[in-house]
């Protein structure tokens, strides 16, 4: 029996168990057998000191994996890795900045070093820039490329550094977290929306470029979520209707778990990640 919601899910009711399905394109219904399995998988987590990224982290680091945490800020870093491994999970803290350029093949030598050969890269670091968040107008070139180089060029460069050796290897998965920005054109959301569209399309040309390699990339909507980015965006939000950054990583490692059923490339909402 299937049972499908608005956001195109589906839920399998056999033997007793419920497992989660992706219905779209390419209309790939995936059984709980197919789920990949992240235990010993190595993993980068990319502004991962808070937030989804924190909340991604400690759940992977919970399902077995092997996890780098990235984040600029060293302090609140090493905070979620303590509570990390307090639980008995295995994760490590580089502070380093996912913008800067030369810092990129530092990441990704590190990460390597310390988990061996990567199998999952989240990218999930963003800014927004100026804020209160100004009209496109307003928009001074520089701050425009600032949030470029952390939400697209920093995605560009660290993929690029890491793609070779999952190719090479014949599997890997590439996650992004985008937004409803990147779809939709909204007031003061200029800059930021602009680096989510091009994300998606970079996403998409990476996974058109690696088709058969073995590698999947997924670009991950996640709603609005009770964050601090999203608090220094609209600080009048009301919090109750905001998703819990918890329940939405859940609904990200649930994708990951399907990816190489899913059409790679695509951009899908974040399972289970309703108010």
């Amino acid at each position: 029996q299937f049972i499908i919601d608005a956001h195109g899910l589906a839920f399998c009711h056999s033997l007793g168990t419920d497992a989660s399905f992706w219905v779209g394109p390419p209309y790939t219904l995936l059984c709980k057998e197919e789920l990949m399995d992240i235990r010993g998988k190595a993993a980068i987590v990319t502004g991962a000191s808070r937030g989804l990224g924190a909340a991604l982290a400690r759940q992977l680091a919970a399902g077995g994996a092997k996890v780098v945490l990235i984040a600029r800020g060293e302090t609140a870093l090493q905070e979620v890795v303590a509570d990390i491994r307090q639980a008995g999970g295995d994760a490590h803290a580089l502070a380093a900045d996912v913008g800067d350029k030369q810092a990129v093949y530092a990441i990704a030598g590190a990460a390597a070093a310390l988990l061996g050969p990567i199998d999952l890269l989240i990218h999930n670091a963003s800014i927004l820039g100026p804020v209160p968040l100004p009209l496109l107008l307003d928009t001074e070139c520089e701050d425009l490329q600032k949030v470029l180089e952390v939400n697209l060029f920093g995605v560009f460069r660290l993929t690029q550094a890491l793609l070779g050796s999952m190719v090479l290897r014949g599997s890997g998965a590439v996650i992004s977290v985008t937004s409803d920005a990147g779809v939709n054109a909204y007031p003061r959301w200029g800059a930021y929306g602009v680096s989510k569209a091009a994300l998606d399309h970079l996403m998409r040309t990476f996974a058109a470029e690696s088709q058969g390699s073995g590698v999947h990339f997924l670009t991950v909507d996640p709603g609005e979520m009770d964050t601090q980015m999203h608090a220094d965006a609209m600080p009048d939000a009301d919090r109750a209707t905001l998703r819990d950054p918890a329940a939405v990583a859940a609904g990200i490692l649930r994708l990951i778990g399907t990816a190489e059923g899913l059409q790679s490339g695509a951009r899908v909402p974040a399972l289970g990640a309703g108010t």
